[in-house]
């Protein structure tokens, strides 16, 4: 039999095991998964006789070169800090390699040797970054092979609860790794192409400078600028491209609210909080505004912010209870960022029957034969439930596709690279229709760059 060994059974990887049990007689697989935590493994496999659990850890040199060894193909769904190890070891013992990660430097450096022993080392094979790769390089591709120029490129993705889990203000909930959410946009200024000028958003202005999107029957959703915009302008061939952003998208609301966080400094990550532990949540949110010997914590609030009683944007932060003088941080030297997501998980963690819900957007400008076009592209996914999520679905299909796409010889070009080219995207993009994964396109007005908010 035909061995994959997948590294990792965190919440993305139900259905990539899924999707490879389900093909594993036919095409005559056997499945390993490698994971510290065996019983979580166990409960994604089951009984199947295609499939085995061993314990992996990826910083053990025996138990990682044990599997790898014994693998003709190797996927990893470890966080992405963490491939490298796998990467090196797939490079000594001859093994392809998949990973739903950006190519990181220690990857790409590892380009010249995979290729010279014909490996396919495919990352970024998941949502975003993954779907939104193929989706896009299909249509751009199209667009070019039909004599049009591309002159404008917009991208959008969210992952965000279903409508009928949406029963908070915030029209949020968790449905990927918390820390991300919370610290998102920092480390410089967002930066984008428009109309062939640089443009530059400081993150103390990223959520006030949102677009608005439509997506029908599921109504409106805002977004605001990726940190940046171009890292694949080159890469999609958009070198002479006039407008060019990438963003990310949350429902209407939701960002002139987080700004108020942002305001305050509470998403900061960069320093600790002294005595943290003994913090009660309102005595977290004092330590950011002025001391006034009367006034109440929430009026500081409401003036330091210009936030009137009857505003919605107010009972957003009441239903967030961050004013409670009973509820404890109970984290040592903790940062304002680590503060603000325990405070948020009270409120924003999926409940056991909530649903979550991806959705990408994406703008397609071009001119043909002297005119200018447009075509608008969106996709929605609903989870099903807690184990296989809208999350785990668009992550881990695409993975588990390429995988068999390079096991089966489908995909043969070798060395360190992302799912852009026809050989990629087309056979996995067709076959992402049968599990409810596509896109919808329309020609829309072309109306240039949507300057309204940005």
């Amino acid at each position: 039999m035909r061995k994959i060994l997948i590294i990792g059974a965190g919440k993305s990887s139900s259905y990539l095991i899924k999707y490879l049990l389900d093909k594993s007689t036919s095409d005559n697989l056997h499945i390993t998964i490698g994971d510290l935590n065996l019983e979580n493994a166990k409960k994604l496999v089951g009984n199947h006789s295609n499939a085995s659990v061993v314990y992996l850890d990826v910083f053990d040199a025996d138990s990682r070169t044990a599997a790898i060894k014994k693998a003709d193909i190797v996927v990893s769904m470890l966080p992405a800090r963490f491939h490298i190890e796998a990467a090196k070891d797939c490079i000594a013992y001859k093994k392809h390699m998949v990973t739903a990660s950006y190519v990181s430097e220690e990857m790409k450096a590892l380009d010249e040797e995979a290729k010279a022993n014909s490996l396919v080392f495919m990352n970024e094979i998941g949502v975003d970054p993954g779907i939104d790769h193929m989706s896009a390089m299909q249509v751009i591709d199209r667009i070019r092979d039909n004599g049009g120029k591309m002159i404008l490129f917009e991208s959008f993705t969210g992952g965000l609860v279903a409508p009928e889990s949406d029963n908070n203000l915030w029209n949020y909930k968790f449905t990927w790794n918390p820390r991300n959410v919370v610290t998102a946009g920092q480390g410089g200024a967002a930066k984008f192409l428009q109309e062939n000028q640089f443009k530059y958003i400081p993150y103390n202005r990223l959520f006030r400078r949102t677009e608005f999107l439509d997506i029908d029957n599921y109504g409106r959703f805002e977004a605001y600028a990726n940190r940046d915009s171009l890292k694949y302008q080159h890469v999609y061939g958009l070198d002479s491209i006039k407008t060019l952003y990438r963003g990310t998208m949350r429902r209407v609301g939701f960002s002139r609210a987080w700004n108020v966080f942002v305001q305050l400094g509470m998403t900061d990550d960069s320093y600790t909080i002294d005595d943290s532990e003994n913090m009660s949540y309102r005595d977290f949110v004092n330590a950011f505004l002025p001391y006034s010997p009367t006034d109440s914590v929430e009026l500081k609030f409401r003036h330091a912010l210009k936030i009137d009683q009857d505003d919605i944007v107010w009972d957003k932060f009441l239903e967030l209870d961050i004013f409670s003088g009973t509820k404890m941080v109970e984290l040592k030297k903790a940062t304002p960022a680590q503060i603000l997501q325990k405070i948020l998980m009270d409120s924003w963690t999926l409940n056991n029957d909530d649903k979550d819900m991806i959705v990408m957007y994406h703008k397609f400008g071009y001119e043909l034969n002297g005119k200018q076009h447009q075509i608008d592209a969106t996709m929605v996914v609903v989870g099903e439930d807690q184990t296989y999520t809208a999350m785990a679905k668009t992550v881990g299909l695409p993975v588990a596709m390429a995988t068999l796409d390079i096991l089966n010889g489908k995909i043969k070009t070798p060395g360190v690279q992302i799912p852009i080219t026809k050989e990629v995207y087309n056979p996995i993009l067709e076959e992402l229709t049968e599990y409810g994964i596509a896109f919808t396109e329309k020609e829309v007005e072309y109306l240039g760059y949507n300057p309204l908010n940005i």
